[in-house]
């Protein structure tokens, strides 16, 4: 009986198994990256973007903020990288402004738009905003709290 497949139908096979692997490992590798981010605890789900950068900074990304005792590493959701793409020092952070997403931002219409930069050495608030955080109103509180809250021994000055 004559085969009805090319030849090379049986190599592009393994080949399709094995792209399929690799797509599953990554899945798998996202998920437990996760996990692990959650598990960690202090972990909230919000979107971040740096203020006047051009590019992927520039425009609204979901992620992970994980709160420090001296920063805040953020996340995004959609990478396997186990570092912060970002970290908001706690030491002078001020909260510039807030603000309700705007039309035509791609965010949920529950979220609270921050706006947020450093106090200079003079300790003067600034005019201009660093970075945006958008979050829901839950997570605003504990970001508010931790923001105004300082581990016992610590001695900063603003």
């Amino acid at each position: 009986m004559e085969r009805l497949l090319p030849e090379w139908s049986g190599s592009a096979q393994w080949v399709l198994y094995a792209l399929l692997l690799v797509l599953v490992l990554l899945v798998l590798a996202g998920a437990l990256r996760r996990w692990i981010l959650v598990r960690r605890g202090g972990a909230v789900e919000c979107y971040l973007r740096a203020v006047g950068a051009r590019g992927r900074r520039g425009s609204w990304r979901i992620g992970f903020g994980r709160y420090g005792t001296e920063n805040l590493g953020w996340f995004p959701i959609f990478s396997l990288r186990p570092r912060p793409t970002a970290k908001l020092s706690r030491r002078g952070l001020v909260v510039v402004g807030r603000r309700a997403p705007q039309q035509g931002e791609d965010l949920p219409a529950d979220l609270t738009v921050l706006r947020i930069g450093w106090a200079d050495e003079a300790g003067a608030d600034p005019h201009e905003p660093s970075y945006e955080i958008a979050m829901n109103e839950g997570t605003l509180t504990g970001f508010l709290s931790w923001l105004e809250s300082m581990p016992p021994g610590t001695r900063w000055q603003a």
